[in-house]
């Protein structure tokens, strides 16, 4: 069976009587140009998913039909990536890989190296780009944004969470033990932006409790090292789930 196309309905629009309006409704009949009776599938970003069929098509909506419904189960080691505040365009594809990767949560944090500063409230196009990422991979959950001014609010923000680690180029104690990434009470990652982390900033974080780790013998551009601690979390959270 060919893979259903998936489209976004908010949570607070999950109810019936379903429909799909704005954006996703002119992806669903100008794009994809999709006729009464076809089959979709809808998620609402928190893990809710259905299959649905297209009962009527006016000009501005779609009335639709559930036909079933699940919950993806919430990540039992939930990882948040938090990121020094760095250029627009890059930022796009990183959003996009912690969707497909299953990051929980992407903090974006003013840095001292930071280019120009970070919004105090997310942008409607980070989450187009987050919805556009999960309607590809056919993911269920969305991470959820948050932004902060500095490393400070970071730490504060962390306090609760089982695990901590600092990747930081200057770091020589060896390569990150990915197990660190998937702590049942939650894991933070702490990434500095393009131009890398001031030492302050990094002795403030080691105060703190952040474990300094490195990533290789390379430095890494800021989205490349996402990738790679998201791609271990995936593994040490695969790892974890199939434990006896």
């Amino acid at each position: 069976m060919a893979r259903l196309n998936s489209f976004y309905l908010a949570p607070a629009l999950w109810r019936e009587p379903f429909s799909l309006e704005g954006e996703e409704f002119h992806h669903l009949t100008r794009v994809l140009r999709a006729k009464a009776g076809e089959s979709v599938r809808l998620f609402d970003g928190r893990g809710r998913w259905g299959i649905f069929c297209i009962r009527d098509l006016s000009k501005k909506s779609a009335s639709l039909q559930r036909l079933s419904e699940q919950t993806a189960p919430a990540p039992a080691c939930p990882l948040i990536l938090a990121v020094g505040w760095s250029k627009g365009l890059r930022r796009g594809f990183l959003l996009e890989k912690a969707v497909e990767l299953g990051a929980a949560e992407v903090w974006l944090w003013q840095a001292a190296r930071s280019q120009g500063e970070v919004p105090q409230e997310g942008k409607d196009g980070w989450e187009r780009q987050l919805t556009a990422a999960a309607k590809q991979c056919g993911a269920s959950r969305l991470p959820q944004i948050r932004t902060f001014a500095g490393p400070a609010d970071v730490i504060s923000a962390a306090v609760d969470l089982g695990s901590k680690v600092l990747c930081w180029e200057q770091e020589e104690n060896g390569f990150v033990d990915p197990t660190l990434l998937a702590h049942r009470r939650g894991s933070i990652a702490v990434l500095g932006p393009e131009g890398g982390l001031e030492r302050k900033e990094a002795d403030l974080f080691r105060e703190h409790g952040f474990a300094p780790v490195g990533l290789g013998p390379n430095i890494l551009r800021f989205e490349t090292a996402a990738v790679l601690v998201l791609s271990l979390h995936l593994w040490a959270a695969q790892q974890h789930r199939q434990a006896p």
